[in-house]
């Protein structure tokens, strides 16, 4: 159990942009060839990685803070549990309306989770490629 000093420090650590896990993807995809886009501003819920010639927006999400489901990550703090029990689903609802608000503009929205990314980098690539190339062929 940490102080409330201590949880305030632990949690202003914690990053919306060049997280461990989407440095790691970025690399993944310039070695692969792919040239991107970050963070773009104009579209819903800012993509952290958009490759604007194939029309795909990816979103890293951290199991944790958007609740991938079944994930020994995605856990439940034991404190104010009402609190983040209603801030979690007001983000995956949020991630949902993104994604939805993507395709009926016409992008292909991917979202790679960080455990998948963690345990199979080149499986994680290989799907963002099938994307890539399925949305060329539209």
């Amino acid at each position: 159990m940490h102080s409330p000093a201590q949880r305030s420090f632990n949690m202003s650590r914690i990053r919306g942009k060049d997280t461990v896990p989407e440095l790691r993807l970025r690399s993944l995809l310039h070695r692969a060839g792919h040239r991107f886009r970050l963070h773009r501003k104009d579209l819903p819920g800012r993509p952290d990685i958009v490759l604007p010639g194939a029309k795909v927006a990816v979103y890293v999400h951290g199991c944790y803070w958007h609740r991938h489901e079944g994930c020994r990550l995605s856990t439940m703090p034991s404190s104010s549990v009402d609190f983040w029990r209603a801030k979690f689903e007001r983000t995956v609802e949020r991630d949902q309306e993104n994604i939805q608000a993507l395709k009926v503009a016409g992008w292909t929205p991917v979202v790679i989770w960080e455990c998948e990314l963690r345990a199979d980098p080149q499986a994680t690539l290989h799907r963002i490629q099938k994307a890539i190339g399925s949305s060329k062929t539209r």
